[in-house]
């Protein structure tokens, strides 16, 4: 049991806690700027250009490429706060997230209408905008509508079950 301990201090284990934190910021990434993007360009076109530049391939566009900056943002912005922050609140952290069950539902959600608006966006407007925009942009909107089904789940009265975080002991040193 020690030796599950000993592991903990690892530059390896470590390393392991930033990749986690990495991936998840990058996900949270996505998920936020597919729900922002969306009402943000329609605002910006309709006052900008007028609604005679508001299009459905322009709107799944934004979409997909808000949530690519997302990703990106969020993987930047975990691996910055992981990076240079103590191992073991790295390693707290990782433990809190791991065991959060209402971080995960929405996961869960996001992918699920992720997966269902790829398919389903380019059967509803396959003539009007480009392919590429329809399944990429369509993933993006199933995302936000999945984290809004989260959203409206707990708000309802059916929020995610809480899990108690196990009492880790700190590490001493051999």
């Amino acid at each position: 049991m020690t030796d599950n301990f000993a592991v903990a201090e690892t530059p390896q284990a470590h390393a392991a806690d930033i990749e986690f934190f990495v991936r998840r910021g990058m996900t949270k990434g996505y998920q936020l700027l597919s729900l922002l993007t969306p009402p943000v360009y329609a605002v910006f076109a309709l006052t900008r250009y007028g609604r005679s530049h508001l299009s459905v391939n322009r709107i799944l566009r934004a979409t997909w490429i808000g949530g690519s900056a997302g990703i990106v943002g969020g993987g930047a912005f975990e691996y910055a706060r992981s990076a240079y922050s103590n191992p073991d609140k790295v390693r707290t952290r990782r433990l809190r997230a791991t065991y959060d069950t209402s971080s995960i539902r929405a996961d869960d959600h996001s992918t699920i209408g992720g997966i269902l608006f790829a398919v389903i966006t380019p059967a509803l407007f396959w003539k009007r905008a480009n392919s590429i925009n329809l399944i990429l942009g369509g993933a993006g909107v199933g995302s936000a509508v999945g984290l809004l089904a989260h959203y409206a789940r707990t708000v309802t009265g059916d929020p995610a079950p809480t899990v108690r975080v196990p009492e880790i002991p700190p590490v001493t040193p051999h």
